[in-house]
């Protein structure tokens, strides 16, 4: 019997461990579309199981002399490299907690987001901060144990996770040339749009049925294969599922349909990123998406820089007509650019424009890091909440509901992740400004609906080199020639919002 080389038994192992996750991802997509509230329980205990065991795998005494011995056999081909140092990568983050507080969080998380959507309804913060201060305290212990094993501090660790090699230096430099630029951009536009008349209102209602045809067909416009993949419903639109089998979610408001179109083709934008990675390294880390910069950036291209292009809305504009049976100049392409390219101080992120949309996250970022390090109380959550958001966008919340409830991440587990969402908005523009100068045929083509090269492009430059690069920054470099920056994302502003009037 031959014995399997160090690289295979690793191999074979990471493989086990990507079907646990994509086992994982799958009862989370269930949680949040299908399942009766009395499952919790059950869901809970269930995805427990998996991490555990996903964390033993992982954890297993051999693992570190294989990952040692398999150095040498990797040498000279680079997806096989990539692939260990993401393995080792894993390990670190694996070896930091013990399995004991990995099924800890796993619990805390699922109780916490289930008493999340119950409380957000009724925008009742205070039935679910016993269960959010458990979620963070262990989040704590687990990011103390995660940076003393990276070598840096608890808020980077947390960020790693999801962004590998973020750094709280980094970000605050981009944020800060962000929050510098905004203000006075914003005051510019509004200043521009004041002196327009306003778009003419669409009349509804908009059933929820036809609302879910129209985005079934974009989404077979873009290119998803509903052989593989489905549109449903939840409380916040996300994309889930495995390569072959790619879930979307949106949500309908029959009163305005214009979020849930462009909630679909944001989605679909993860989707096609989901669907592009390479099938040969399915289930091994180098087979992953780079980081949620990255997969952000993937559904800012296709929702932001593509779909609310004058090329997209004009392509749209005849499609809306025929879905709600719009008649009258309140349903021409220009009527429609001008919904889309409405900018206003909102209180709600998902719903934001290109403008607002970074100083929603901004908050996000300044006050997870308060909570995480200890500045700031869940008790005062909510006003230190409304007192940020006076104090980027002048507006305040009526209630927690359009406040500190509105974001499911922090109360299913997820912090540090929404630095990604702005690092995404940069990446998209940086990586979209590229592929038109490369491929100057893509908005013309983007007018007709046929988003062939530009996907083509990034087929090539971002989805099919997974996490082939080391950093989303190696990627950009390969792609762009630069690392990530402001410079491309203020440019689009500039042009779309003023230039373009």
């Amino acid at each position: 019997m031959v014995r399997a080389s160090s690289y295979q038994t690793l191999e074979d192992r990471f493989a086990l461990v990507g079907a646990l996750r994509e086992a994982a991802r799958m009862l989370s997509w269930d949680r949040s579309v299908n399942m009766p509230p009395k499952g919790a329980p059950a869901r809970a205990e269930q995805l427990a199981a998996l991490r555990l065991v996903e964390h033993e795998k992982i954890t297993d005494p051999a693992v570190p002399d294989l990952l040692d011995g398999a150095a040498e056999e990797v040498a000279g081909d680079p997806w096989r490299a990539a692939n260990l140092r993401e393995m080792r990568r894993r390990w670190v983050h694996a070896t930091a907690l013990d399995a004991d507080l990995i099924a800890a969080m796993a619990r805390a998380d699922s109780a916490c987001e289930m008493a999340w959507r119950e409380a957000r309804p009724k925008a009742d913060y205070a039935a679910v901060k016993p269960r959010l201060q458990t979620v963070l305290d262990l989040l704590r212990e687990g990011g103390q144990a995660r940076g003393a094993a990276l070598g840096c501090s608890l808020y980077d660790a947390l960020m790693d996770v999801y962004e590998p090699g973020a750094r709280i230096e980094r970000i605050d430099a981009l944020f800060a040339d962000l929050a510098d630029f905004l203000p006075g951009f914003l005051d510019r536009v509004l200043g521009a749009q004041a002196a327009e008349a306003p778009p003419l209102p669409m009349e509804g209602p908009f059933a929820a049925e036809m609302q879910h045809a129209l985005g079934v067909r974009l989404m077979a416009q873009l290119g998803f294969d509903f052989d593989g993949g489905r549109l449903d419903v939840s409380l916040h639109p996300f994309c889930s599922g495995v390569h072959d089998d790619v879930r979307v979610t949106t949500r309908y408001d029959t009163e305005d349909f214009t979020q849930s179109v462009m909630a679909v083709l944001h989605e679909t934008g993860h989707a096609l990123y989901n669907k592009g990675l390479p099938d040969a390294w399915r289930r091994q880390p180098a087979g992953s998406a780079r980081g949620m910069a990255v997969h952000e950036s993937q559904s800012l291209i296709v929702e932001m820089q593509a779909c609310r292009s004058a090329e997209f809305i004009g392509f749209l504009a005849p499609l809306l007509r025929e879905a709600f049976g719009g008649e009258g100049p309140a349903w021409s392409s220009d009527n429609l650019r001008r919904h889309y390219r409405r900018v206003a101080r909102s209180l709600i992120r998902v719903d934001a424009d290109e403008v607002t949309y970074p100083a929603h996250v901004i908050l996000r970022y300044r006050l997870e890091r308060q909570l995480i390090g200890g500045d700031l109380s869940l008790d005062d959550l909510p006003d230190a909440w409304a007192d940020g958001l006076d104090s980027l966008l002048g507006i305040r919340p009526p209630d927690d509901a359009l406040g500190c409830l509105q974001d499911i991440h922090w109360y299913s587990g997820s912090w540090g992740y929404f630095p990604t969402y702005a690092l995404g908005a940069l990446a998209a523009a940086q990586l979209f400004a590229t592929a038109l100068a490369a491929r100057p045929e893509i908005p013309a083509a983007i007018a007709e609906g046929d988003f062939a090269p530009l996907l083509g492009w990034l087929g090539e430059e971002v989805h099919r080199k997974a996490s082939l690069p080391a950093t989303t920054d190696d990627l950009l470099l390969e792609a762009t020639g630069a690392p990530l920056g402001t410079a491309a994302f203020k440019a689009h502003l500039e042009r779309r919002y003023l230039s373009e009037r």
